[in-house]
């Protein structure tokens, strides 16, 4: 049976969780397999609004196993939260929907305070992080000092592990002008959350390799996008983990082998949240228009985000980097109305011409965009489940894309609604 990944193919707010919901519906399992509960995903379903963090897209849906992988750094008590909100919504979490792998790194109360403490000491270029966490939790996880969903089960190990952890916070601390970690009150607090997460947790990647043994559909569900990928992102604006397809193997402890097809969701147009280059960005009235027509602000942080055309030449570099098969192009619906519409087709760097986004910051920053210029249509494609319903340069937009992603359109979304989707190929088809 196949197995699916699904990567934000630009900045993030892609519209993943519409997309993750619309494939759910055919996957046995849906496992998140890197970021943390700095991601937010929205679905809409039957006019109920469900705004998820850390949870796999897949906990709305009944009858499927959702994953959360040792790819994903888990804040404990912000999990127990979100549980006790999407119960409050009618939709009930157990051990037998829901699988914690044993070998996750946690996200400590430490790790907010150093996030936000190092941001607002930078004075020279803040990265634009939400404060949650994510990445001092990273820094742990590869320095070898994090404490993992395991070591909640045991006093002797909990205790060695958050002492391993402070000799480096505290240091830290120290410098940024911060008082010592009460390192008793933090052991009781996660003595007091281990059992609300342990009963959920699993070797996840012996389950999954046998429930894909079994001819379970396996769908990978990845956070923010891959133009903010640690190595492949525009760094140092950039997540702390790798968003790109190829995390989602290790991410959960699966073999590469075991994906068969990787849909890439992307934006009919481009929006970044927060620092760095966004060379097609709009700081007139039609990225004002874009934003408002567009709802353009953020699920977790609400801010505002930048709007700008669509970037081909981005796209066709994570789409190679990603290996995708496939994009779900969304929000056709905020273009209509527009008289003309511009896509990105490469940059001009001080005079010459390229066809990618270069890796230096400084080379990044002097690159300014190259555009194509398309007509736009009146008529509304808000709704749309067939090409028939779409007006014909909204098709002439779509196919001209594809020739310059060098990628097809296995997908298109042109609303928040679940159904409104024109399924061109089917990612689950063998």
């Amino acid at each position: 049976m196949a197995n699916v990944v699904v990567v934000g193919a630009q900045w993030g707010d892609e519209g993943k969780g519409k997309i993750v919901d619309w494939l759910s519906e055919r996957a046995d399992i849906i496992c998140r397999f890197q970021g943390g509960h700095n991601a937010g995903h929205t679905l809409v379903i039957d006019g109920a609004v469900f705004k998820l963090n850390a949870l796999p897209s897949g906990v709305v849906r009944g009858g499927k196993l959702s994953v959360i992988g040792n790819g994903v750094v888990l804040d404990p008590w912000h999990l127990v939260q979100e549980i006790a909100t999407i119960r409050e919504q009618g939709v009930e979490i157990t051990p037998e929907t829901l699988m914690i792998a044993e070998n996750t790194p946690l996200i400590l109360p430490i790790h907010g305070e150093l996030d936000r403490a190092r941001e607002s000491a930078n004075n020279v270029a803040k990265i634009g992080t939400t404060g949650r966490g994510i990445g001092p939790a990273y820094e742990d996880k590869v320095g070898r000092r994090s404490v993992r969903v395991a070591d909640l089960a045991d006093d002797a190990t909990l205790e060695a592990r958050v002492d391993r952890a402070l000799v480096h916070h505290n240091a830290l601390r120290n410098g940024l002008g911060l008082e010592a970690v009460d390192r008793d009150a933090l052991i009781a607090k996660l003595r007091e959350i281990a059992p609300q997460i342990l009963r959920f947790a699993a070797p996840v990647w012996k389950v999954l390799n046998e429930q894909r043994k079994a001819g379970k559909r396996i769908l990978f569900e990845g956070a923010q996008g891959a133009l903010l990928d640690i190595d492949f992102g525009t760094y140092p604006y950039v997540t702390s983990s790798n968003v790109i397809a190829g995390q989602a193997a290790t991410g959960v402890g699966i073999g590469p082998g075991s994906v068969d097809f990787v849909l890439g969701i992307v934006k009919a147009y481009t929006t970044r949240v927060g620092e760095g280059p966004f060379p097609s960005e709009l700081h007139d009235a039609d990225g004002q228009r874009l934003g408002e027509r567009g709802r353009e602000f953020g699920t977790v942080t609400g801010r505002k985000r930048r709007c700008g055309w669509f970037d081909a030449a981005l796209l066709r570099q994570t789409c190679a980097t990603s290996g995708v098969n496939g994009i779900a192009l969304t929000k056709l619906d905020v273009l209509d109305g527009f008289e003309t519409l511009k896509i990105c087709v490469g940059y001009d760097l001080d005079g010459e011409r390229l066809d990618y986004l270069p890796t230096a910051a400084d080379r990044q920053a002097r690159c300014k965009p190259i555009y194509e210029e398309m007509p736009g249509w009146s008529e509304s494609t808000e709704g749309a489940r067939s090409w028939a319903e779409l007006p014909a340069n909204a098709i002439k937009y779509v196919r001209r894309v594809e020739e310059l992603i060098e990628c097809p359109v296995a997908m298109l979304s042109t609303s928040p609604e679940r159904e409104d989707t024109i399924l061109v190929t089917d990612p689950f088809a063998d």
